[in-house]
């Protein structure tokens, strides 16, 4: 037989050397991850390859009793197991199985707000990096009775470099130290620098370490091979489509009933324990049979595929078990998060791929997932096994997994089990409230659902809006703040809407090679896969064009959510608990639309003093006030964005923060106005930018590189230009000069203005400018020794009988 690593092997120089059986156990695939080339694929596992579910349980078992040997009885009581996301949580749970006696636990990436978690790590090399530690019983990790914390057995595929598994032992050793820890895995592949390092953390702390494998060797990799192994992924992506098979007009799917134990875990994501384990394995007949009988026993079922779903692999795996021990012909896989190439070719070991939705509403937001094996397998039927938070509308959709394995086999079914909903041990540790999902499109905004999440209240059925003037003459004699109501949307005429629409014809390459710039600025200075946050509104937008850049130019799908921030009151915290929740605060990327004084760029960094982990710096399209060191441009010029309001920004108004609307547990709020979508060109907005994309590609890279090597510190110009503005003109407050064409903008669809400055000559970029101002009964002054292309200016004494500039009352404002 041809080794399923040899298309690889032969190409990239990879080899595998060790003992005998290294080469049954692996083959190699080509990752699409820039961090790590390679694949190594096993055949045993269950995940990437189907294989018989009584040679995947079998191994793990085999691996927990040789643990039980290795510990002794008593010691092997004691025992504590934790497995690994997403790969290898089947294969934990079977070796908790060969031990008989161990509770399970395995990390996840599902964040749960009502439970506490109990640790977290890295995986460095991963797609996706953090895992979570969440038990239901908080002394999951205390087991071993009055002789002390007993033996910790920790679980995974592979063993390659040590990395993930030292920063599991840093952390949980931490936390909870004991005396000895396990380490269990198929293969060890280490590299002998590799094993010293963990040599080196048992001496550092005391602690015995084992390593129990199946089989040992290394990988040897030639010095080049992460940029040959992506130029290779580039070439094959080129040359061929991935070989999917276009997906099903309709999809005929069996709903199977599983009889499911009530109250029973559907795996170890919270903890999985002996009595646990003894109630699924008296059920698992019946449950098997109820199977068969759905699908009409061995001869109509054919050649079953039993598939999991990704963390979800024991429950599927043992099912598959049983149907085997009943006679039917099985195999087992799972669909998995992992970007793998797929090469039809029987020395590669990812033959064929099928790329689908996520469809349990992850918390890194929405991406692609992959059945890898499956279309090809020569299966009569594909059983798919989900859990309920799983079983959505996506799953069910006509490009969703159902559709996609109806391509594959003549015959698709569908089992779910229900999802555990963990109830905390120590109400104590909770939060006051389970802060809700984000709320997203249709539902609430114009916006594409995967295009943004709002982490906001809906509070559209609330009447909020104050005329202007009643507005100002409320927050100047401060008997209001400005976000308590909201101004009554201006409602563009056909003259403003021509000059938007020609604004944006003729910026809309500009933005787009900003948008690009920043963009690419983020993924290589602050994280390869940022979350973005955008301040509302006027950074959601930008958000949805920088996420939008991203899938483009590099088919990365980045989480991107908004959240508000009000000037004098902070940002949201309950967003920022949501956000710490279910992403690495590090990973956190805060966006803008652009700089005028820099007011909110400083309100963000006192508001996060709070909430270590997160970077206070904004990333803004435009920073025309030297306040960021990441952004698109520096220029001061009309980003179409800003001449509207909810029109241009999903319809989604500005957010609201009242005492008697927004309680200590609560989003901020904001209001939905569907009632404008006959004016909406949110969508037509961020399509006319997008569709430069490609035209400013080589622009964005040139500028990119010129700003890894120019001094981008911010010089806070903008504000000491306001700080001289604000003397010279006699107003003597900074909150109400308000730089810049976008802030000059609010001013004159929000506010009360006063005067507006222009710089001479500043043309095309101030035609809205002048036409508001002109509809307002506002005077425009020119200057030449402006440093921003205009200023507005709010009436310092404003009352309702004092609009214009002279102090007379205005009867168009």
């Amino acid at each position: 037989m041809v080794w399923t690593g040899t298309w690889v092997s032969d190409r990239l120089g990879i080899e595998l050397a060790g003992d005998d059986e290294l080469r049954g156990l692996l083959g190699l695939a080509l990752r699409r991850n820039p961090k790590r080339a390679h694949l190594l694929v096993s055949g045993v596992l269950g995940k990437h390859v189907p294989q018989l579910p009584s040679v995947v349980h079998g191994h793990g078992v085999t691996l927990g009793r040789r643990v039980r040997v290795l510990l002794g009885p008593e010691e092997a009581a004691r025992a504590v197991v934790l497995g690994y996301a997403e790969t290898a949580t089947a294969l934990g749970h079977a070796v908790a199985d060969g031990l008989e006696t161990a509770p399970y636990l395995h990390s996840t990436r599902r964040p749960v707000a009502s439970v506490p978690s109990a640790g977290g790590f890295e995986e460095s090399h991963s797609h996706a990096t953090s895992h979570l530690l969440l038990p239901e019983d908080p002394a999951f990790f205390d087991r071993g009775g009055e002789a002390g914390r007993g033996p910790l057995v920790l679980v995974d595929d592979e063993f390659s470099t040590g990395n993930t598994v030292l920063n599991t032992l840093r952390d949980l050793h931490a936390r909870h130290p004991r005396d000895h820890y396990v380490i269990v895995a198929l293969v060890d592949m280490r590299a002998p620098g590799d094993a010293g390092r963990l040599a080196a953390f048992a001496e550092e702390t005391g602690a015995r370490v084992d390593v129990v494998a199946h089989a040992r060797g290394t990988v040897r990799l030639p010095e080049d091979v992460l940029a040959r192994g992506l130029r290779l992924v580039e070439e094959q992506d080129g040359r061929t489509a991935d070989p999917l098979v276009p997906c099903a007009p309709t999809v005929a799917t069996v709903r199977l009933e599983l009889g499911w134990p009530a109250g029973l875990p559907d795996g170890g994501r919270h903890g999985f324990t002996p009595d646990h384990r003894a109630r699924l394995r008296e059920a698992l007949p019946a449950m098997a049979a109820r199977i068969a009988d759905g699908l009409g026993g061995p001869e109509q079922a054919g050649r079953v595929l039993v598939l999991g779903f990704e963390e979800l692999m024991y429950a599927p795996l043992v099912l598959a078990r049983a149907l085997e021990e009943a006679g039917l012909d099985v195999r087992f896989s799972t669909t998995t998060r992992s970007p793998v190439l797929a090469v039809d070719d029987p020395g590669y070991a990812i033959r064929t791929r099928l790329a689908f939705p996520a469809h349990d509403d992850p918390a890194d937001g929405p991406g692609e997932r992959y059945a890898y094996n499956v279309a090809g397998g020569g299966f009569d039927t594909v059983l798919a096994v989900v859990d309920s938070a799983a079983d959505t509308p996506t799953l069910h959709a006509r490009d969703g997994l159902l559709a996609q394995l109806a391509t594959a086999a003549p015959r698709v079914a569908l089992a779910v089990v229900p999802a555990h909903t963990p109830v905390p041990r120590t109400p104590d540790r909770q939060e006051p409230s389970v802060l809700p999902a984000p709320l997203r499109g249709p539902d609430f905004s114009s916006y594409e659902p995967d295009d943004v999440g709002w982490l906001l209240q809906d509070l559209s059925a609330v009447r909020l809006e104050a005329p202007v003037e009643e507005r100002e003459e409320a927050v100047q004699r401060g008997g209001a703040h400005y976000a308590e109501s909201l101004p009554v949307e201006y409602q563009p005429t056909g003259e403003y809407q021509e000059l938007y629409r020609d604004a944006l014809a003729g910026s809309a390459v500009r933005i787009a090679r900003a948008v690009g710039t920043v963009t690419e600025l983020v993924l290589a200075e602050r994280s390869p896969r940022p979350v973005l946050v955008s301040l509302a509104r006027a950074g959601t937008p930008v958000g949805v064009l920088m996420r939008r850049w991203a899938r483009h130019r590099h088919g990365t799908e980045l989480p991107h959510y908004a959240v508000s921030i009000v000037r004098g009151r902070g940002i949201d915290a309950n967003a920022l608990r949501w956000l710490a929740a279910h992403h690495d605060p590090a990973d956190v990327v805060f966006v803008d639309g652009w700089t005028g004084k820099g007011a909110i760029t400083r309100e963000l960094a006192d508001a996060l003093a709070g909430f270590p982990g997160f970077d206070p710096e904004i990333a803004v399209l435009a920073d025309p006030g030297s306040c960021v060191r990441t952004y698109g441009t520096r220029e001061d010029f009309l980003i179409p964005s800003a001449c509207l309001n909810s029109t241009v920004s999903g319809l989604i108004s500005r957010t609201v923060l009242r005492d008697d609307l927004v309680g200590p547990h609560d989003y901020h709020g904001a209001k939905f106005y569907r009632e404008l979508s006959g004016s909406d060109v949110s969508r037509d907005f961020v399509a006319a930018v997008e569709a430069r994309f490609d035209e400013v590609a080589d622009a964005v890279d040139q500028q990119v590189k010129e700003a890894a090597s120019a001094d981008r510190a911010p010089t806070w110009e903008g504000w000491a230009a306001v700080e001289r503005i604000s003397e010279e003109q006699g107003i003597h407050d900074v909150n109400l000069v308000k730089p810049g064409v976008g802030e000059t903008t609010r001013v004159l669809l929000r506010r009360v203005p006063w005067k507006i400055l222009a710089r001479r000559g500043a043309g095309a970029d101030l035609a809205h400018i002048r036409l508001l101002a002109e509809q307002r009964g506002v005077p425009v002054e020119e200057r030449d020794d402006l440093p921003y292309t205009c200023v507005g200016l709010i009436h310092p004494r404003y009352t309702r009988g004092a609009t214009g500039a002279d102090g007379k009352a205005v009867g168009s404002a």
